[in-house]
């Protein structure tokens, strides 16, 4: 969340940011709630003033024996309209609130300004595989060794979940136990295992809500909500404490499932595992102090980057234009994986850099070595989501007849078994 505060100062820049995302928010009617809400705050420090002066007054009226019942009236007056005034101020507060939590953040000044035709490829790793056949895609591959049941997903819940079986089940876990190990032993994550749902509280801090809500599941009964991305949990865990400048940065991850209603996407990719609505994922969160939180960033995409070259698999890396920017993110990179049997590339992960936009929102802070506190730094990626990863192992390992090789990374995983065959 951006501060009222930087925003007035900052106006001209905020509206610009506001612009180069391609959205329209109407900037003057958040100055004018705030004068309501400064006005305000002046007559109520005047009358608690005069308040104050008066009990005094009244005091040494009575300690005289005198007659204070005029003072008193008045005072009764002051009170009433200090009352109806606070109820203003917290209905203006909220307004004001719920305005700035529909503010996104400001781009960073390296992101190209535009549309999706302004991402820039950053870099490019590794070969495309070459066939001497007709690839086939991963539905066909998965039909075809049995090993992901489309049909029957749909029958248990409805269009676009999976299910996974025999090899298929055993190739998934082999993946995020394999992405779990990569990031703990040798990159210095912390592994959690969060809840699978969260608060309003804790999507409000993330930056899913307001703006996103059509897009999550929401429990009927309770206001929870089944996570979107483990990103969500993880950074709440710090929610309105206040850390030590020495225990930065912290480094967390977490394999969850993560669900996502898709809202507004029916028609598009509905096939396969391209866009499903219960996906799993291996997530990265990190909360640094300020001045590291881009070098942190290139990091960050390196640790997810290296389970893509790990897994042989060709990807590349886009640095996303403002308008592909999500809400909260100030700077973010794609890593997309080439799929040879639909001949395209899929992104796998997002990594962001979201400064102190999401800390704001969380209240995380840090009390530096000179005792003054600050907000941290989020950042957050994947390290990776499946089923895209998935599909591009399927589609890039595939074999004429039909068999999937398995990428040594994870044989280790799946009881040192060389390729999938029915």
């Amino acid at each position: 969340m951006l501060d009222i505060k930087f925003i007035r100062e900052n106006l001209d820049l905020v509206q610009k940011s506001i612009r180069d995302r391609g959205l329209i928010l109407d900037l003057d009617e958040l100055i004018k709630l705030d004068d309501s809400r400064r006005k305000i705050l002046l007559e109520l420090d005047n009358l608690r003033a005069q308040r104050n002066k008066a009990n005094n007054e009244i005091s040494v009226l009575l300690k005289e024996q005198k007659n204070a019942d005029e003072k008193i009236a008045s005072m009764k007056k002051v009170s009433a309209e200090i009352d109806r005034l606070d109820e203003e101020l917290k209905y203006l507060k909220q307004k004001l609130d719920n305005f700035l939590l529909n503010i996104p953040n400001i781009p960073h000044y390296s992101v190209p300004i535009g549309d999706e035709a302004r991402k820039e490829i950053v870099r490019v790793w590794g070969k495309l595989p070459q066939f001497d056949f007709r690839p086939l895609t991963h539905i066909e591959l998965s039909e075809g060794l049995d090993i992901i049941d489309f049909k029957r997903a749909t029958k248990l819940t409805g269009s676009n979940f999976v299910l996974y079986k025999d090899w298929g089940a055993k190739i998934e876990r082999a993946l995020f136990n394999f992405m779990l190990d990569l990031h703990t032993k040798k990159h210095g994550y912390i592994e959690v295992f969060p809840p699978f749902l969260v608060n309003r509280a804790s999507m409000i801090g993330t930056g899913q809500l307001p703006k996103l809500e059509e897009d999550m599941y929401r429990l009927k009964d309770d206001d929870y909500f089944l996570i979107p991305t483990a990103e969500v949990p993880l950074t709440n865990i710090l929610r309105d404490e206040i850390l030590q400048e020495e225990d930065l940065p912290i480094y967390l991850t977490a394999y969850t499932a993560c669900f996502r209603r898709e809202a507004g996407s029916y028609g598009k990719d509905t096939k396969g595992l391209i866009r499903v609505h219960q996906f799993d994922k291996v997530e990265l969160v990190k909360f640094v102090k300020p001045e590291s939180s881009y070098d942190e960033l290139e990091s960050l995409v390196k640790d997810a980057e290296e389970v893509l070259q790990l897994l042989g698999l060709p990807y590349r890396v886009v640095l996303l234009s403002t308008q592909e920017l999500s809400f909260s993110a100030s700077k973010c990179y794609d890593l997309e994986v080439y799929a040879a049997g639909l001949n395209r590339w899929l992104e796998v992960s997002s990594c962001s850099n979201f400064e102190d936009f999401q800390a704001r929102r969380s209240n995380i802070r840090y009390r530096t070595r000179e005792k003054k506190l600050k907000y941290v730094h989020t950042l957050n990626g994947s390290g990776v989501a499946l089923a895209r990863t998935l599909i591009c192992i399927l589609e890039n390992y595939q074999n004429k007849d039909g068999t999937i090789t398995i990428p040594e990374a994870l044989r280790p995983y799946l009881d040192g078994k060389e390729s999938i065959c029915r």
